[in-house]
């Protein structure tokens, strides 16, 4: 066999190869450890047991305080949004949406969050931009009551590029095991209340990406067609964080009477709010009541999108329900309202048609401004 004799990007330095010089800087890794200390502190509960830097995140559980506790995990990631993060060099958001993703899919079934741990994944370990994500990972905890009780910071060099990264997290929770929320819980006639949505929240990100910039060949500096002087450029609403429902929805179980909680996410929102019908009845929504978002309506007309196709991949102005009988309306509006959440009467729940057949969600009427923003097929 011919021997290959080493060119420049094959030669041994020196000095001998290091981690570092192979792709790996450990020191980069504990400077980002030292920038995010302060932001993940922030987050601390009592229960939280020991810093940051453990080989574990522990969490002392007081049982006392519960009769029959249940716990609950989900774990979940942010998708294509973190292209637009990373097409713009702005990373102190994207955090908030990692934690609305696992916190808000808690709260559908009546828990209580109570810490978070995250993944970042990266090409390259730059500790001002990881320090940026947890930034946002630790305000997404403090709006969702959630710890922080730490997570692993992986440096992939001969996997990703430099500048690339992924997040994920996973977050537990706690729920009293009779007051678990669900489909048992919905009852004919309950009332349907929709929560507003602040944007796309984390999905549908490779469709808006495709109309948007590749088809419609729009610039993330730029503001959407036809919109009003000083409106928002492109890459700042795509960015514009999820909003987290968890204290809310939290607020609503302790002071009214909830059934079920849906929150919208892939899938849009029939698909998600099937998912705590039960078989025999049908949760039926009134369009006419709320407006489809600008940005929605703008990736139907550009894309000719069908309006099936943007409601079962966009939340379309509708980022978590909540199903209430008819005495709880008034009151949980209230509660609503006054934290901030826009919140209205979307539907009701009816019976099925035939029974079991047919779907579990669905939306009648029109949108009061589709016609006129998004004339498509």
């Amino acid at each position: 066999m011919t021997a290959v004799s080493p060119g420049p990007a094959d030669a041994v330095p020196s000095k001998g190869i290091s981690y570092a010089s192979a792709g790996v800087d450990i020191d980069a890794g504990e400077r980002a450890v030292t920038l995010i200390r302060a932001a993940v502190d922030k987050t601390r509960r009592p229960e939280v047991v020991g810093g940051l830097g453990g080989f574990a995140g522990l969490f002392e559980l007081d049982l006392t305080r519960y009769r029959r506790p249940v716990l609950a995990s989900s774990t979940d990631g942010v998708g294509t949004k973190l292209a637009i993060a990373q097409a713009m060099d702005r990373h102190d958001t994207i955090g908030i949406d990692l934690v609305a993703m696992v916190v808000d899919d808690l709260v559908v079934c009546g828990a209580e969050p109570l810490f978070v741990s995250d993944y970042i994944a990266c090409g390259q370990v730059v500790p001002e931009r990881i320090a940026d994500i947890v930034a946002g990972i630790a305000a997404g905890c403090l709006q969702s009551g959630a710890a922080l009780v730490g997570g692993e910071t992986a440096e992939h060099a001969d996997l990703m590029r430099p500048d690339d990264y992924d997040v994920a997290a996973t977050a537990v929770g706690i729920v009293e095991a009779d007051t678990l929320l669900g489909p048992e819980r919905v009852r004919l006639d309950d009332v349907v209340l929709a929560m507003g949505s602040t944007g796309l929240h984390s999905n549908g990100y490779v469709l808006a990406r495709r109309v948007l910039l590749q088809h419609a060949g729009l610039q993330l500096a730029d503001p959407l067609p036809d919109a009003d002087r000083g409106a928002p450029a492109l890459g700042e609403l795509l960015l514009t964080p999820t909003r987290i429902y968890a204290l809310d929805c939290l607020a609503l179980t302790s002071t009214t009477d909830v059934h079920a909680f849906a929150h919208i996410t892939g899938g849009g929102l029939a698909g998600n709010l099937g998912r705590v019908i039960p078989a025999t009845l049908q949760a039926v929504l009134d369009r006419r009541t709320w407006e489809l978002p600008e940005l929605v309506s703008t990736i139907g007309r550009l894309g000719q999108v069908a309006l099936p196709e943007l409601e079962r991949t966009f939340n379309c102005g509708v980022g978590m329900v909540a199903i209430v009988p008819e005495g709880s309306v008034a009151g949980a509006l209230a509660v609503l309202t006054g934290r901030g959440v826009p919140a209205w009467v979307a539907g009701r729940i009816t019976e099925r048609p035939g029974a079991a057949a047919g779907s579990a969600a669905r939306l009648t009427g029109d949108y009061a401004d589709f016609p006129k923003r998004a004339p498509i097929g």
